[in-house]
């Protein structure tokens, strides 16, 4: 079977408190984009992780893939796979790239194996790879609140839009971004500006949290930005930590073949 994992990018992110477990709770719109990796997974006489395209740090044994896999093979008998996935979306991007590969490593594996999951508890195996993996077992806009598991769907257009995403060669290590964070609450929905104020008005009301510092290390993130909007962007952001930024278009915007990574789709 062959699937194709796709980022997400976050409209708006604001980091609201410092949990008692470590973590972070968050509010952010989550929208998918259709910027995918491939993912083939099939039967096979011994377990094997195959990788290619963009490069994956960390040790194999440690990616999410494999994660989605032992945990559905500790409830089910599962026979040992091939998984094979091809990186297109880039690392330490915020673009949920490792957590879409895992989502739709669980999806696969209910599909091919009869394993006669619901979304639910596919929800469920998902959160327990990653923070951000549910949102892509339903994979529409949604609003995500505590880690990014709670969800509640967002009512946006945006199918007659045009993304243009740029990753430099910057690469911002999540742990790192969150130590220079200081969490506070929002005073207006993230969610309600999505669904009632025209586009071009966004930037007068949602930020990133994450921007303030990423832009004060690598000013470049912030003259992309600034391009994006130059360019005629409706609204353009960071995602995520960093260090992918996007701009949303009514048109298809020239692509610029001199940045490391910079793709456009039809959202």
């Amino acid at each position: 079977m062959i699937l194709f994992p796709n980022a997400k990018i976050n409209i708006g992110l604001a980091v609201t408190e410092k949990r008692s477990d470590g973590y972070h709770n968050i509010e952010s719109v989550f929208v998918p984009v259709p910027i995918c990796d491939t993912l083939e997974i099939i039967p096979s006489k011994e377990f094997q992780f195959k990788t290619f395209g963009l490069t994956i740090e960390g040790k194999a044994e440690h990616n999410l893939c494999i994660k989605a896999y032992k945990l559905l093979k500790n409830d089910f008998d599962l026979p040992p796979v091939e998984i094979v996935l091809f990186k297109n979306i880039p690392m330490g991007a915020g673009l949920g790239g490792g957590s879409s590969d895992a989502a739709y490593t669980l999806i696969a594996l209910n599909k091919i194996f009869d394993l006669k999951l619901t979304d639910s508890q596919l929800v469920t195996y998902a959160s327990k790879t990653g923070s951000d993996c549910s949102f892509f077992i339903y994979n529409t806009p949604c609003f995500a609140e505590q880690k990014g598991e709670k969800m509640t769907p967002v009512s946006v257009n945006l199918t007659n839009y045009y993304i243009k995403l740029i990753k430099t060669s910057v690469h911002i290590s999540t742990a790192d971004a969150y130590k220079n964070i200081f969490p506070h609450k929002t005073t207006i929905s993230f969610k309600k500006i999505v669904e009632e104020k025209p586009m071009e008005e966004w930037k007068n009301y949602l930020y990133n949290d994450f921007e303030t510092q990423a832009f004060s290390n690598y000013p470049i993130l912030k003259s992309i930005k600034e391009k994006l909007y130059n360019e005629g962007a409706l609204y353009a952001s960071m995602t995520g930590s960093g260090s992918a930024i996007y701009g949303i278009f009514d048109s298809i915007p020239a692509i610029d073949k001199s940045i490391d990574f910079c793709q456009i789709a039809k959202l």
